[in-house]
């Protein structure tokens, strides 16, 4: 019954595969499902991956789906800033325009530090983009241009990450913050503020 699938999706997407597969191209069933979970659009009907609504609501709640989006939707600026909200790797997936585009990195550093590394250079020198990325993730000043290694603010604000929210000292054992100076200029490893988080 249309209507039941219709209420199960729009608690638990994914509770479209258990449905029949003739609704894997109902449209409204699908627009549903993707809002509780944008995966869902991996194995719906591949027509759906042109329709720019529903592109516009999986990117909100899946990091894949922009890379599974028709090309032209990777080109599509609002789709991309809610994509990158949602996931900075996201980015990857995007038109190759939007790694030059502001408000787009800032948006992609603020959800994943690392970001950084999937844009334009000239970034890596933006402090407004360089703080939030050592926001999201104080490794990311690993990969930020030198002149901005003796930024005091920068590198506090990545040494208060390292160590607590980073996905790299959760899943291994990365570097320590004491071994993350080795990426401060060497004017500030004997800060005493910064001292005092590291040791």
């Amino acid at each position: 019954d249309r209507e039941i699938v219709l209420e199960a999706v729009k608690k638990e997407g994914l509770a479209i595969g258990d449905a029949d597969k003739s609704f894997m191209k109902d449209r409204e069933i699908v627009l549903e499902a993707v809002k509780q979970d944008g995966f869902v659009l991996d194995f719906v009907d591949d027509s759906f991956k042109k329709d720019r609504e529903i592109i516009l609501e999986a990117v909100k709640t899946w990091h894949g789906a922009l890379k599974l989006a028709d090309e032209s939707l990777k080109k599509d600026r609002e789709i991309v800033l809610e994509a990158v909200k949602h996931d900075g790797s996201a980015l990857k997936d995007a038109d190759k325009s939007f790694k030059k585009d502001k408000e787009i990195v800032l948006e992609a550093v603020k959800s994943y530090g690392f970001a950084l590394d999937l844009v334009d250079d000239s970034f890596k020198k933006d402090r407004e983009i360089v703080l939030e990325a050592v926001k999201q993730d104080g490794y990311a000043i690993a990969i930020i241009d030198e002149s901005l290694k003796e930024d005091k603010e920068i590198v506090l604000e990545a040494l208060k990450k390292v160590d607590k929210d980073s996905l790299w000292s959760r899943y291994s054992s990365y570097l320590t913050p004491k071994e993350l100076l080795d990426d401060v200029d060497y004017s500030l490893r004997n800060d005493p503020d910064i001292l005092a988080i590291v040791n």
